[in-house]
């Protein structure tokens, strides 16, 4: 059995600009858990071939995928679709947290940019 403890895992930055620590990272699939500081955004981008979802754990955020904006608090999942152009804007007053399910898993080389 393979546990790991978030408290455990290094932070890193990825392409789009948010903060994650890689919980887990297969050849299937990988789990992170994502951080956007008061009023940070992601940089829109799209994946050619990775599908995920989003889940609320801590804060609030505005969300939009492929033109479509919603708003998300903790509890709260979202799916984005391979393909799908998309952006998570932290609108809060604390820092969001969210965990990020990516299958396959998630690469910088598939994060393409307008």
């Amino acid at each position: 059995m393979e546990v790991r403890s978030i408290d455990a895992v290094e932070p890193f930055v990825t392409k789009d600009g948010s903060t994650i620590r890689e919980l887990h990272h297969t050849a299937v699939q990988s789990l992170a858990e994502a951080t956007l500081e008061v009023e940070q955004a992601t940089e829109r981008h799209y994946h050619r071939v990775t599908e995920e979802i989003y889940f609320v754990i801590k804060g609030q955020g505005k969300m939009e995928v492929d033109g479509e904006t919603g708003y998300l608090k903790p509890g709260d999942s979202v799916l984005i679709p391979a393909g799908a152009w998309h952006q998570l804007e932290n609108n809060g007053t604390s820092e969001l947290r969210i965990l990020c399910m990516c299958a396959p898993p998630y690469s910088h080389d598939d994060t393409f940019f307008e």
